[in-house]
């Protein structure tokens, strides 16, 4: 009987313990709750927070891609630049017997960022002869037929010439002079300047 007693003495006891702890483990949540739980006003400026927090990294990634872009962009320039022959302001002599000497490039004529061999430039002459058809001054067309710069060739070799050189022509392609001084390259071929190969005392 005293063990019977004992033992359900026991598990009331248990029983109001577990009790006891369940409802002050509740109190002491609700109270943490309570404490730890934002307001409005601590809601509305964690919100405005991350909206400037998120704003501030979108305005970074922008900025980041505005750059790159812009980057890449005068890199590509830049790279077509360095890849031609003749570019703005590169004096070239003139090697035929129109009477101009030298000649500053102005632009490409097709609009390009600069003029390999074979391709027209728009030029203003800087020295001519006295008596020449053409004077100083004068804005002239002109066919690239020698450059400083190397350039490979499909077979492996290269060609290389001592200087910049144009041939003077009118709007037309037609040649002015009636001569043409030094060695010029094959791949006026592809530009169908025969007429230039054909006045042009060697042909590399």
């Amino acid at each position: 009987m005293a063990a019977f007693l004992r033992s359900k003495c026991s598990s009331v006891g248990r029983t109001l313990m577990g009790s006891l702890g369940n409802n002050l483990y509740g109190a002491a949540s609700s109270s943490v709750e309570a404490v730890t739980r934002p307001s409005h006003c601590d809601a509305i400026s964690q919100d405005y927070k991350w909206f400037l927090r998120e704003t501030v990294l979108l305005y970074e990634a922008l900025f980041h891609i505005l750059f790159l872009s812009t980057f890449s962009l005068m890199k590509t320039i830049l790279d077509k630049q360095i890849r031609t022959f003749i570019q703005m302001r590169t004096n070239l002599k003139v090697v035929d017997n129109s009477g101009a000497k030298r000649v500053m490039c102005i632009q490409a004529k097709r609009g390009k960022y600069g003029a390999r061999l074979g391709d027209t430039i728009i030029g203003s002459v800087k020295e001519a002869q006295p008596r020449g058809k053409v004077k100083k001054g004068d804005v002239v067309y002109g066919v690239v037929v020698r450059a400083a710069m190397k350039k490979g060739r499909s077979d492996g070799s290269e060609v290389q010439f001592d200087d910049n050189a144009i041939v003077l022509v009118n709007n037309k392609g037609e040649l002015i002079g009636t001569r043409v001084f030094g060695p010029v390259p094959h791949e006026l071929r592809k530009k169908k300047h025969l007429k230039i190969l054909a006045l042009a005392e060697h042909i590399v």
